[in-house]
């Protein structure tokens, strides 16, 4: 298909509330019809500046249970006491270590499913939608999993991490490298210069900067080598000095005493790790193309060429990046309009908060989300989710749709309707709509919901209910009637 390649911004006549809601979807997770007017209100420039302001973003409340001891390395006369019981055979003192490491893994792995909750109530009820939009990019860039890492409290770290820098990926790339829930990950708290781990070094330049193709496996020793010593005390970052490799190392062509340091800002300067990092907000914000540059298609290249460009032009500032990649004729086109598949924490961050729906059980959502394949801080590997088409197989699609009437009703798959949930009531969905017709009722939903580009024939089922109720199409049941209809229809499932 063919589409407008140019980054230059659309005409004044082309930002419409159509055009508003695009952006709410992609920047955010949507919006109801008022949001969708207030921005469109703005004017195209100062919308888009609204939703990519880095003072916008203030530190959220962390989760009240969390508490940064709750894994706590042994002091030195722990450790001695510990080797002495080994040493002796003693059992008792033993299993007393043991017990405790117990019941610090158990605490922590309740602390942890609060804060999973914690985040999913913070993705669906922040003022910051777009800065939620980017955690949940870099989470899945440089991904970490709680069931390597196993603390918690480093989790939480990265994740307000990620949030504090969220416009600036050069700051992003300096930190993983000293980030404690990474250095865990990737075993690099156990890379020194007697014995070099590859692991962050190889995913520093396959995953995080270069993408694959732009290295060699040579590089990937040395960087190993830059990175010893690199380590984690406690829950902090520590460089131990006698650990590391002060020689000199040659990677990409250059040698030089390389430390970890150095090794990120090598890798920042390469024109490849512009390319890779657009690449990555190409997918995440216009168009679905894998992280396979041969198999991007050509016409989509240019673009992404362009955007890099961009990016190495502001040095890793994404702020006017992404006010060009927003505004720009390329990303309003209607080859990318409504054509990405929705995450799971999309889905339901977007659901909850286009259609104000109550508060729903974070736990139950977070089950619905790990049966459609994400579970928030466990992402399956270092390479992240796949997303993209891997989100939609017959299974997930039920669930996905049964989220949506959960949300909704309150109602879970084999309850009754009869429940105890709060009931919501969906009129203000059509607060300052005049003539309430059936059409004019399922056209409102239909605008916000899935988009003005979804046209009269697949909105024909719509009509026929909403002209069907004998209590008008305006009413809370036929509303709820409505909503549930169209969530369920595949072009909800895209933004």
């Amino acid at each position: 298909m063919a589409f407008d390649p140019s980054l230059s911004p659309i005409l004044e006549d082309r930002w419409t509330p159509g055009a508003a809601r695009h952006v709410l979807q992609r920047a955010g997770f949507g919006g109801d019809h008022a949001a969708i007017n207030r921005l469109h209100a703005m004017g195209l420039q100062d919308a888009v500046a609204s939703l990519t302001d880095p003072a916008s973003i203030s530190p959220p409340n962390p989760p009240e249970a969390l508490d940064p001891d709750v894994i706590k390395p042994y002091s030195a006369d722990e450790r001695v006491a510990l080797r002495k019981a080994r040493q002796a055979g003693d059992p008792d003192v033993q299993e007393q270590f043991r017990q405790r490491r117990l019941l610090a893994n158990r605490n922590d792995r309740q602390m942890f499913r609060q804060l999973q909750q914690w985040w999913l109530e913070l993705l669906c009820d922040t003022d910051a939608p777009n800065a939620e939009r980017l955690v949940l990019l870099w989470h899945n860039h440089f991904a970490t999993g709680h069931r390597a890492v196993r603390d918690t409290f480093l989790m939480y770290q990265q994740n307000a991490m990620f949030r504090e820098h969220a416009f600036a990926f050069d700051e992003l790339a300096r930190r993983i490298v000293r980030d404690p829930a990474m250095l865990k990950y990737l075993n690099n708290d156990r890379n020194n210069r007697r014995s070099p781990n590859e692991n962050l070094a190889r995913e520093l330049l396959e995953l995080f900067t270069l993408g694959e193709g732009n290295y060699a496996e040579a590089d990937i020793k040395e960087g190993a080598r830059a990175l010893t010593g690199y380590g984690v005390d406690d829950n902090a970052f520590r460089f131990r000095k006698a650990q590391h490799d002060r020689s000199s190392k040659t990677i990409l062509g250059r040698k030089e005493d390389f430390d970890g340091d150095g090794f990120v800002q090598l890798l920042l300067r390469q024109e490849a790790c512009c390319r890779f990092v657009a690449l990555k907000l190409y997918g995440h914000f216009v168009y679905g193309v894998g992280d396979d540059w041969g198999k991007v298609p050509r016409d989509r290249q240019k673009v992404i060429l362009a955007l890099g460009r961009l990016i190495q032009r502001h040095e890793y500032d994404l702020v006017p990046v992404l006010r060009t990649l927003l505004t720009s004729r390329h990303f309003h086109d209607p080859a990318n309009v409504g054509k990405l598949i929705r995450s799971p924490a999309h889905l339901v961050a977007g659901t909850a908060r286009t259609l104000g729906t109550p508060k729903r059980s974070t736990r139950v959502l977070n089950q619905a989300m790990e049966s459609m394949g994400q579970v928030l801080f466990e992402p399956p590997s270092v390479n992240g989710w796949d997303g993209g088409r891997a989100w939609i197989n017959t299974s997930t699609l039920f669930v996905r749709q049964n989220t949506a009437v959960y949300l909704i009703t309150g109602k879970r798959p084999n309850e009754p309707f009869e429940n105890k949930a709060v009931r919501y009531d969906p009129t203000s969905l059509l607060d300052g709509l005049e003539g309430r017709s059936p059409q004019a009722v399922v056209d409102r939903l239909a605008d916000v919901l899935v988009g003005e580009h979804v046209g009269p024939d697949r909105r024909r089922p719509l009509y026929d209910f909403a002209e069907g109720r004998r209590n008008g199409a305006d009413e809370p049941q036929a509303l709820i009637g409505l909503l549930c209809m169209i969530t369920a229809m595949p072009e909800y499932q895209l933004c």
